[in-house]
């Protein structure tokens, strides 16, 4: 330790230089008298006298000595740099090493002659040492002062920048609320306008369904008595030819046929004055305007006759015997069919055979055996999503409609496409077929509904009178009605031979999804995107029931054949079944997934179709 000391130490000092007792030196020693004061007088021999003097002396040589001590520190700190320390610290700063070897070696060269000594070279004055720190400072600070002004500057075009801004916003929020102050006065002169006229809008309203529900009662009663006196005709004609003449029983499913003894007085007259019309146009010149009125004139003639109202409904028999009430019991989930990949979107049930028709996502229709699924057809032709499906009464056909703006008619005995039916602006939501076989209905998102003629391939009506888009439309068996729901939170009623809205319902608050006829005809279902399912009556035209199975929308209504049970698809993953008889609410839950579609099957069998392609079967158990 005492050598690494040693060492640091010696790094640090400019010479090293050891002293030996050996040693002499050239310093004079000066000799004590015996009359120096430290001494004592021969008088003075007393010892506390002599102790206060040696006290007295001591503390004066110690506050000498602090002073010599104070006095060096102040000169050392005081003593100016040396001038070759102050060329060589100038030129190591400057980075000329070259030069201050040079100087090195010349100074110690002279030093050593004893030409040059380090006090005749002198120390470097202070007030130079002084101005070199001051024009350093001011250097510094001449920077600072650049920096500050360029920051200054760019503050100022900020600030400029921020005004004109502000003053072009201000301008912008001064218009904008001058605009609004306007509109304010404009929708305040426009309510009061409206208010004045709401009353009598009101009371032309109440008018309109007034009229429109004597016209449709008076429509019923002239084709009751129309039917009634075509009846009164025929009994007469039997009579009068001398035999009975049966009436032949319509059976379920055959497509309603029309004879010539029983056609009615206005049949009978359209039908003639057609063909009047055809034998004249016939038997005219042959131009080019004579041939298109003759080639409109043979399609006109293949129009199909709308069917008039029957008195009775041919399947009310056989709905009569079905309308028991079902035994105590619930549904239960039996089976679960993978028939589609994508979302099933629509169901039906063939009317002779155990046959459903689905159709989904994937763009195609499919029939498959009741209750084993095994795939019997599948039709594509659909360039998009399938929204709707119905079989003809007699099972040899079926309809189905398309996000494509499409409707297609297809044979099963020839596998494909036979007619499609186009002039729908957008999707069409869903598609019903008429009772008779001659006439199918479609609805549309474009608001409108159409009434196709199967047989003269053509749109006869196009109904008018949503304000937004029609979501359902399923017609009245056996009638010129058709029911449709939309959007606008209301149902209405249509006579087909018209084209003219019959009845509209008010009840919905959000957008109706569904609505359908029970078997009998005399009640209707319909459904929300809220889940509130209503109940009205046909021939009070008011709502009895309403059953709020929210808040996940309701996609889709069925009711049973005995017309005690309404099916309910829901959002939420389930099937909702309502018994009417005791106003009961059951839930059947399946897979989880958003059940489309619900369809009654039978007696005893109930369909639903989710959103994962698959079919469920549920089983009434008692």
């Amino acid at each position: 330790m005492a050598e690494e000391a040693a060492v640091s130490e010696a790094a640090f000092s400019l010479q090293s230089i050891t002293i030996t007792d050996e040693a002499k030196d050239d310093y004079q020693y000066e000799e004590v008298s015996a009359d120096d004061e430290i001494s004592l007088h021969e008088d003075d021999e007393d010892l506390s006298k002599a102790l206060q003097n040696v006290q007295e002396q001591t503390e004066n040589a110690r506050v000498l000595a602090l002073q010599s001590v104070l006095t060096s520190k102040k000169s050392v700190s005081e003593t100016p740099q040396a001038m070759d320390d102050f060329f060589c610290n100038f030129l190591v700063r400057l980075g000329m090493s070259r030069t201050l070897d040079c100087f090195q070696t010349e100074w110690y060269e002279l030093i050593e002659r004893g030409l040059l000594t380090v006090e005749a070279a002198g120390l470097v004055p202070d007030v130079y040492t002084r101005n070199q720190q001051l024009e350093a400072e001011n250097v510094s600070l001449k920077k600072d002062l650049e920096n500050y002004k360029h920051s200054v500057n760019k503050k100022e075009e900020a600030l400029l920048k921020m005004q004109r801004e502000r003053d072009f916003h201000r301008m912008h929020h001064n218009r904008v609320v001058q605009e609004k102050n306007r509109l304010i006065s404009d929708m305040k002169r426009l309510k009061a306008h409206y208010a004045s006229y709401e009353p009598v809008l009101k009371q032309l309203s109440e008018k309109y369904q007034n009229s429109l529900t004597q016209k449709m009662l008076t429509s019923l009663e002239r084709d009751k008595a129309m039917g009634q006196v075509t009846g009164l005709q025929a009994a007469l004609e039997s009579l009068e030819s001398g035999y009975n003449k049966q009436i032949p029983e319509t059976k379920v499913g055959h497509d309603c046929t029309r004879k010539k003894g029983f056609e009615g007085p206005t049949q009978k007259a359209l039908r003639e004055a057609r063909q009047q019309k055809f034998h004249v146009v016939a038997s005219s010149s042959c131009g080019p305007d004579d041939d298109a009125e003759k080639k409109k004139s043979r399609r006109d003639l293949k129009d199909s006759e709308f069917p008039v109202d029957a008195e009775g409904i041919p399947y009310l028999e056989q709905a009569k015997e079905h309308t028991q009430p079902l035994k105590s019991g619930q549904y239960q989930l039996s089976s679960i069919l993978k028939v589609h990949d994508f979302a099933v979107s629509c169901l039906a049930v063939h009317p002779q055979k155990k046959i459903v028709l689905s159709g989904g996502d994937d763009r195609l229709w499919k029939t498959w055996g009741f209750p084993d699924g095994n795939i019997l057809l599948t039709g594509e032709g659909h360039t998009d999503w399938l929204s709707g499906c119905c079989f003809r009464p007699s099972g040899t056909q079926l309809v189905t409609s398309s996000g494509d703006t499409t409707v297609r008619i297809w044979d099963l005995s020839r596998r494909g496409c036979i007619l499609t039916l186009r002039g729908h602006s957008r999707a069409v939501r869903g598609c019903s077929w008429h009772s008779c076989g001659d006439f199918v209905a479609s609805a549309s998102t474009d608001g409108t509904s159409k009434i196709w003629d199967v047989n003269s391939e053509r749109c006869r009506y196009t109904l008018r009178g949503h304000e937004d888009s029609v979501n359902s439309i399923e017609f009245l068996p056996f009638s010129s009605t058709v029911l449709t729901s939309s959007a606008d939170k209301t149902l209405s009623l249509w006579d087909v031979r018209t084209g003219l809205r019959v009845y509209t319902f008010q009840g919905h608050v959000h957008s109706c999804n569904h609505a359908t006829f029970n078997k009998k005809g005399d009640t209707i279902a319909s459904c929300d995107s809220s889940g509130v399912m209503k109940l009205w009556d046909m021939r009070k035209l008011l709502p009895v029931v309403s059953i709020d199975a929210g808040p996940h929308p309701a996609n889709q209504v069925s009711f049973h054949r005995s017309g005690g049970l309404v099916a309910l698809a829901s959002s939420e993953g389930s099937v909702k079944v309502l018994c009417l008889a005791v106003g009961q609410l059951s839930i059947l839950r399946g897979p989880g997934v958003e059940v489309r579609c619900v369809r009654f099957h039978s007696q005893d069998y109930l369909l639903s179709a989710g959103a994962d392609g698959r079919v469920c079967i549920w089983t009434w158990a008692q």
